[in-house]
């Protein structure tokens, strides 16, 4: 008898356990206001939303706003859609939470209301405890360019005690919301990173972390292979997963196996609020069991809308549940972002620990603005053959894709494209039609083929408009005309104009105690101040120029062409320009470190140590990746023209990010073209000797002035110097006989004499001296550059763990793995096909 009650007793221990185990997350907070509502409501899957005429705004409703019904529903749900606040003014939320990070989603369903109030014209931004939202937001827009009529934005933002959640109008337009909802979450759910606590910066050796003081979009949430699961179906926090049909490259690729019965093992590290169940039981994989080298030809690929010129967040989320895999090394296979090696051999069993155990990784990657506003972030998977598994295949089973603020603070992105298809007439409309109210019709067509013909006649005047505008010196605007007009024709990528009121205020009307250095519009100088933006929340670098001359302005067209649609880590960041009362000015990230060149010859020792060999190592692969992706990365290569050491920024982490593009071109258009035949232009010193004779402009043009930045690293002082022997006074020179001679050791900066290591040294030399060959075709591509760089910062950590470790390895050892290039031989790595 007690043996039976002790049998009972554990049993009933272990279901308690296993429940807790599984049970969903509780938030902590909680809100859902159905906006515009006069009473709470109850939703379809009987959740209570609150109205928010309970004290939730800061100022008075009835004086700040108005609600209203929407005249008709359309293929939504009732809450919280069928009810709207409208905004003529700025008016903010403000909700008592608790610290941490919280879901912030917007819900909105942008269509007629009975009080006139029509949402397609409606433009507006949206802040939150200084992150901007969204800005200049068109919700009509948004929703034409999916396949759905309602909308839900949703944020993760960080709390400290309040949220304050502010809707601004644009210029002649009306803000509107539907709904509001915040949501707490677990403690680091995304900044901690993956089921590993790690974030693989892909593309990057530089380490990459999210703190507290960025906000996140979630872009993407899709459960793939399988159905949508909706809030109340997921953990806890009221997620909404898609399936992965519009966006998975084609719908037949690969197969979505069923496996009945699965009970999904969720661990201390992968907890069951990370994803349901339904997530990590679905899934895709390549299929062809019987033809498996049929999987080496293709890759399973997904195509995911974003952004441009942002930093993502991808997690991704495997769980293996097919009997047949059941140990390490069966199905082992490769994930490529953006055409890049994100993970060489992903092995589910082997990292998760079992079957049916599920794992999540975090990866970021950049995803740049060569292919337009809204590019694809492309998510590829790729069998790994070289250990001989047993299947040739891969899977996935979720992906959730987070957009991360910029330097600026914002998430704001360009508005979408309305798909044709989703401009449709609504249903009480197509009633009306179908009753037989023929003439209506015939009207109605007539109506539209007039409005055709009149559409086509606008187009022309403004196509010849717009060819004579283009004809002028300098084609910006100074004025707006409506609230979608955010940027000029030149900046129709990545911008933000301001106005030189704006400018003004940032700079203290360009106090000159703001000046943080004099900053080159190419080869016209102007001065750079140092700015507050959005309400003194964001450090920016204001680079002004005057124009009464007009000299500098075609330097200043030329950087803010290039730097509007170029978008790379190590490129300093374009956050706008100003063009008014004959005033050019580009407005920039700030960066705190200031120019590589100040680290080099203006630093007091005392209070700024000198630079690290490793740290300066760091500083040249960052400057060099910049001119690698300047040189293959767009559609057509671009020639930077004026790299030097004062055009080398470092931000606070002492990350090289290049500037100054106001003398660049763009390279050779065709296979056909060589070179770019343009007049000499540069900073002496610097210039490449075969331009300066000949004006042939090439990218290794750039390679040669990046070599001559390597010797200035290296020996830590300038180019041409008086005062000192004649074979010492040129430091290209200087270094070459040095090399020659086996003399580095000599002419380094006397601050490396202890830090640095000889083979590093030599490899690094080596690399240099190759980038200033007189003749371009000895040079290498930058692409060498950065492998050889990076090949001997290992060098240098290998040899100083050597030294640290009091073991000995000679050259050789090092150099075993290397060939005659800049890098090292590790095989041609696997790409996305």
């Amino acid at each position: 008898m007690i043996s039976n009650a002790l049998l009972a007793i554990c049993i009933l221990v272990s279901a308690a356990v296993l429940a807790e185990a599984t049970a969903a997350y509780k938030p902590t907070d909680l809100f859902l206001i159905n906006c515009g509502s006069t009473s709470d409501t109850t939703d379809s899957q009987s959740q209570t939303w609150t109205s928010d005429q309970k004290q939730l705004l800061t100022s008075n409703l009835e004086n700040v706003s108005l609600s209203s019904d929407a005249t008709y529903q359309e293929d939504v749900p009732q809450v919280p859609y069928m009810t709207a606040r409208i905004f003529p003014s700025n008016v903010n939320y403000s909700f008592p939470v608790s610290p941490g990070w919280k879901y912030l989603r917007l819900y909105f369903y942008p269509t007629r209301y009975e009080s006139g109030f029509d949402a397609a014209s409606s433009f507006f931004s949206v802040t939150v405890n200084g992150f901007t939202l969204l800005k200049n937001f068109s919700a009509d827009l948004t929703v034409k360019a999916s396949k759905s009529k309602s909308l839900i934005k949703e944020f993760i933002v960080p709390v400290n005690n309040t949220l304050n959640l502010t809707f601004t109008p644009s210029p002649s337009s009306l803000a509107f919301v539907n709904g509001i909802e915040i949501v707490s979450m677990p403690d680091r759910f995304y900044s901690k990173g993956g089921f590993d606590n790690m974030i693989t910066n892909v593309g990057s050796t530089i380490d990459f972390k999210i703190d507290n003081t960025t906000a996140l979009e979630t872009v993407h949430r899709i459960n793939v292979g399988g159905q949508m699961v909706d809030e109340v179906r997921d953990t806890g926090m009221l997620r909404r997963w898609l399936p992965d049909d519009d966006v998975i490259l084609s719908e037949n690729s690969g197969i979505k196996p069923d496996v009945p019965g699965v009970k999904i093992n969720y661990t201390e590290e992968t907890p069951p609020y990370v994803a349901p169940e339904d997530v990590y039981k679905t899934y895709r994989m390549m299929g062809n069991v019987n033809n498996p080298e049929i999987n080496l030809n293709f890759n399973l690929r997904w195509l995911f809308k974003v952004d441009a010129g942002f930093l993502y967040l991808v997690r991704l989320h495997f769980c293996e549940t097919v009997p047949d895999v059941n140990g390490p090394g069966q199905r082992i296979f490769t994930i490529f972002l953006e055409n890049q090696t994100a993970m060489l051999d992903m092995d589910v069993i082997a990292m998760s620990g079992g079957s049916r155990i599920p794992i999540y990784l975090d990866f970021s990657v950049y995803v740049g603005s060569e292919s337009g506003p809204r590019p694809d972030l492309r998510l590829d998977l790729h069998p790994y053959t070289d250990v001989n598994p047993m299947y040739y295949d891969a899977i996935l089973n979720g992906v959730e894709i987070l957009k991360l603020n910029g330097s600026d603070g914002s998430l704001a992105g360009s508005q979408p494209n309305p798909l044709v298809s989703s401009v449709q007439t609504p249903n009480h409309v197509k009633t009306s039609i179908r009753k037989g109210d023929s003439h209506v019709l015939v009207i109605t067509l007539a109506v539209v083929g007039s409005s055709i013909v009149l559409a086509a006649v606008l187009v022309a005047v403004i196509a010849l408009l717009c060819k004579k505008k283009k004809k002028k010196d300098f084609p910006l605007h100074t004025t707006r005309s409506n609230p979608t007009d955010s940027c000029s024709p030149l900046t129709a990528f990545l911008c933000r104009r301001f106005s030189i009121f704006e400018i003004k205020y940032a700079t203290n009307d360009f106090d000159e105690k703001l000046i943080i250095g004099a900053g080159g519009f190419g080869s016209v100088f102007g001065s750079v101040y140092k700015g507050r933006i959005d309400g003194g929340t964001t450090l920016v670098a204001v680079k002004r120029l005057g124009i009464s001359s007009k000299q500098g302005a075609k330097e200043f067209k030329t950087e803010l062409e290039m730097l509007s649609k170029l978008r790379h880590v190590h490129l300093v960041s374009l956050i706008g320009y100003c063009y008014e009362e004959n005033e050019m000015v580009l407005v920039y990230e700030y960066m705190p470190r200031g120019t590589l060149k100040d680290h080099l010859y203006k630093r007091n020792k005392a209070v700024d140590p000198p630079l690290s060999w490793k740290r300066r190592l760091e500083i040249c692969i960052g400057a060099a990746r910049a001119l690698q992706y300047l040189h293959t990365g767009a559609k057509h290569p671009i020639i930077h023209r004026d790299i030097k050491t004062t055009n080398i920024l470092l931000d606070e982490n002492y990350v090289a990010k290049v500037s100054d593009f106001g003398l660049s071109k763009v390279g050779p258009t065709s296979e056909s073209q060589t070179h770019v035949s343009t007049v000499v232009k540069g900073t002496f010193g610097y210039l490449d000797p075969e331009y300066y004779r000949r004006q042939v402009l090439t990218v290794k043009s750039d390679v040669y002035s990046f070599g001559v930045v390597l010797f200035e690293v290296l020996c830590c002082r300038l180019i041409n110097i008086e005062n000192v022997p004649q074979e010492q006074s040129d430091l290209i020179r200087w270094v070459k006989s040095n090399y020659i001679g086996g003399t580095l050791d000599q002419i380094i900066d006397p601050d490396l004499a202890v830090d640095i290591t000889l083979i590093s040294l030599e490899k690094f030399c080596e690399i240099a001296v190759r980038c200033i060959q007189d003749r371009g075709t000895e040079r290498p591509q930058m692409n060498d550059v950065v492998w050889g760089l990076e090949f001997t910062l290992q060098l240098h950590e290998a040899a100083q763990k050597n030294n640290e470790e009091g073991t000995m390895m000679d050259a050789e050892d090092l150099f075993s793995n290397t060939d005659d290039n800049c890098g090292p031989v590790v095989g041609e790595e696997p790409k996305a096909l």
